[in-house]
């Protein structure tokens, strides 16, 4: 059985996500916070949580300040943002920090569903859609790799390795990729594999932040071009 924390100011957007939970993910307990400080507490008192699923319009947090707050006092327990900001971004700035996923809002039913049960497996969740947006040029970066740097890094991969770096910068799974790239699962795990090496990224978020970095997109066009 999972146990879940939902920190959010909004009573109607709990309700909606504890039928949504218990419909759709048997034996899941669901605990509630209105505010930062009251998910503090909870966490203290059941060491057996699961994962967190944290608003970031808290009323005592000011944005990515919650999430700060709690991966500096509980790094055991993961923690994914559910908001209703949907810029890319803030996206990659919440995984930078810590966060396991970053769910709109706005996401249906079944992808909820699907990104949920994604994060409890382990792995990280992206909204596909979010990450295929253009970077804005005056966007802050949130890995610090001089660009020749992260330029020379991508290079050194091939190009079905761009291929799966590109899914993985999309919020794809291992899964995902494997069906749209047409692949087995135990090779794209290959690929993920000699990209964190190549990359000398230290995880699949860590990899994922390069590439945004160097705009991969952009790279990819340059390169499928020469």
């Amino acid at each position: 059985m999972y146990s879940l924390l939902v920190a959010d100011d909004h009573p109607l957007f709990r309700d909606a996500l504890h039928a949504v939970i218990s419909a759709g993910l048997a034996d899941t307990q669901l605990l509630e916070a209105n505010d930062l400080a009251t998910a503090i507490r909870t966490i203290e008192a059941h060491d057996e949580l699961d994962l967190l699923l944290l608003d970031l319009s808290l009323p005592d947090a000011d944005g990515l300040e919650g999430l700060k707050t709690l991966r500096d006092t509980f790094p055991w327990l993961p923690v994914a943002i559910v908001s209703a900001h949907q810029e890319r971004q803030l996206v990659l700035d919440a995984i930078a920090m810590g966060a396991v996923g970053y769910i709109p809002k706005s996401t249906p039913r079944e992808q909820l569903l699907v990104a949920l049960t994604q994060i409890l497996q382990g792995q990280l969740y992206l909204p596909a859609d979010i990450m295929r947006r253009p970077s804005a040029q005056s966007e802050p970066h949130v890995d610090k790799l001089p660009p020749e740097t992260s330029r020379g890094r991508l290079a050194s991969l091939t190009d079905k390795q761009l291929d799966v770096l590109d899914c993985m910068a999309q919020g794809m799974s291992n899964k995902h990729i494997a069906r749209e790239l047409s692949i087995a699962e135990t090779t794209v795990k290959t690929h993920v594999s000699a990209i964190l090496r190549k990359l000398e990224a230290t995880s699949r978020v860590h990899a994922i932040v390069i590439a945004n970095k160097q705009d991969l997109g952009v790279y990819l066009a340059q390169r499928h071009s020469s």
